[in-house]
């Protein structure tokens, strides 16, 4: 994985301002929102700014955002990450495209661009920061070429996109976005939607209510799930193409979740999608992933809901080592402890892997299995629930290998099988619908059963609980 940027919003950090929700993009469904305003507005000074957070990593373009003439390549404004996972603005030219490669999916990233073609000066006519700091280091930079006073598509009266491109209009965007925010007439630094924490360094985001917005600026919070294209600064709605109330999240950038790692996924075709909490299987080989957030401490509550076969679902954790769970193919390092829904365990300690009865039986498809690990007790324990009732033995970390006492501890996945699916609840987002949305003690977390093993109280595994219990 990338080393983190002191400044990405990935780990605990206080905040004065909470981001309650975010808007699941999946490209699978071919999710978008577009408006046309009715009339324009300033086509040369304008701001754009979004908090993302990446769920694919996976070699095409990813549009962001799109204005302009969907008949025309030379008349629009792109926003995308590029296939080499770079930053690209582009339009009639390739503007800009950044040295730095994005592909950190544990993290939220903040990037605005600030657009003034009025300003005199070539190389400030379009500036783009990422977390609250210029980025000065592109492998094309062609604003020397960009004329004064050019007027551009954005805030004209041609359609305005998000998560999607209309002239590559199979390039959709996967990730989670939040605060979105166009300023109209306004050419606006990153202290206007963030700042740095004082005790971290931080960039986190602030209340962007007051900013003035302009004829065509508009504001996208996605606190309303029944118009997920709601303009919260009181201008003309987004309309929605395949986006319902269940694309929203709570994983946002002042609370981030664990997901799936597309980066830390292993063999054959494994799919990684919505939201990076759906894993689908494609051949009869082994796959699977971890989760984005390790463990040292505390107690912490995931679920997942078995699908098509369930029985080849190995579902539990594994410690910090580079390698997963596949037959002959464990290294010395690897700690794993899974699962199986075939009424065996399965775990890997010293490159031996071993299998034994958890006497819980066999699994169903559509079993919502609850994961409960104790890493805070002096008995370091995972145990797991099959809809709501213990299932099968609890296991005792410690007496299996001390690596799991000792190393960070990852939410882990292995499966063998063509069209094997399984959907996971970390709390901040899930694809299938639960009847009970309970949180965790913090009310974080929306889960079909109740966070507690009947002796302690379990958590989401998301950065307020991290900085609380990890």
């Amino acid at each position: 994985m990338e080393t983190l940027q002191r400044t990405a919003n990935r780990g605990s950090v206080s905040t004065g301002f909470d981001v309650a929700n975010s808007l699941k993009l999946e490209s699978d469904n071919s999710e978008r929102l577009q408006k046309t305003p009715s009339g324009a507005g300033n086509r040369r000074t304008f701001t754009i700014s979004f908090w993302t957070k990446r769920t694919e990593i996976n070699g095409v373009k990813q549009y962001l955002f799109e204005a302009g003439n969907s008949d025309s390549n030379t008349d629009r404004f792109t926003l995308r990450f590029g296939t080499g996972d770079t930053f690209d603005i582009q339009s009639q030219s390739t503007w800009l495209v950044t040295n730095r490669v994005f592909r950190d999916t544990s993290a939220w990233y903040h990037f605005v661009i600030k657009v003034d073609t009025t300003d005199g000066t070539a190389a400030n006519r379009i500036k783009l920061y990422v977390n609250g700091v210029e980025e000065t280091s592109f492998s094309t930079d062609n604003r020397s070429s960009l004329n004064q006073n050019n007027d551009f598509p954005v805030n004209n009266t041609e359609d305005h996109i998000i998560g999607n491109s209309q002239i590559e209009g199979s390039n959709y965007y996967n990730g989670y976005i939040a605060e979105w925010v166009q300023l109209d007439g306004t050419a606006a630094l990153p202290t206007s939607f963030g700042e740095f924490d004082s005790d971290t360094g931080i960039w986190k985001p602030k209340d962007v209510s007051g900013l003035t917005f302009g004829t065509n600026g508009f504001y996208l919070d996605f606190e309303d799930s029944s118009n997920m294209g709601n303009d919260a600064s009181g201008g003309t709605d987004f309309s929605l193409t395949n986006i319902t109330a269940a694309d929203q999240a709570t994983d946002t950038c002042t609370n981030n979740f664990c997901t799936w790692n597309p980066l830390w996924a292993y063999a054959y075709s494994l799919t990684i999608n919505e939201g990076a909490t759906k894993l689908a299987g494609s051949q009869n080989q082994w796959q699977g992933a971890k989760g984005t957030f390790g463990l040292q401490n505390g107690r912490w509550y995931w679920e997942v809901k078995s699908g098509t076969q369930a029985n080849s679902g190995f579902f539990g954790i594994q410690t910090d080592g580079e390698d997963n769970i596949s037959s002959g193919n464990a290294q010395t390092q690897d700690s794993t402890y899974c699962r199986k829904t075939d009424g065996n365990d399965i775990f890997t300690v010293g490159g031996s892997e071993s299998t034994s009865s958890h006497g819980g039986g066999n699994m169903s498809n559509d079993d919502i299995l609850g994961i409960f690990l104790d890493l805070e007790s002096s008995t370091k324990t995972l145990r797991w629930f099959r809809n709501g009732s213990s299932y099968g033995s609890t296991i005792n970390l410690a007496s299996v290998s001390t690596s799991f006492t000792t190393r960070e501890v990852f939410p882990f996945h292995a499966m063998y099988g063509s069209s094997t699916t399984n959907q996971y609840n970390f709390g901040g987002y899930r694809t299938y619908t639960i009847s009970s949305a309970v949180a965790d003690s913090n009310g974080y977390g929306a889960f079909e059963y109740t966070p507690n093993d009947g002796t302690y109280d379990y958590y989401a595994i998301c950065t307020k609980n991290l900085a609380e219990y990890g």
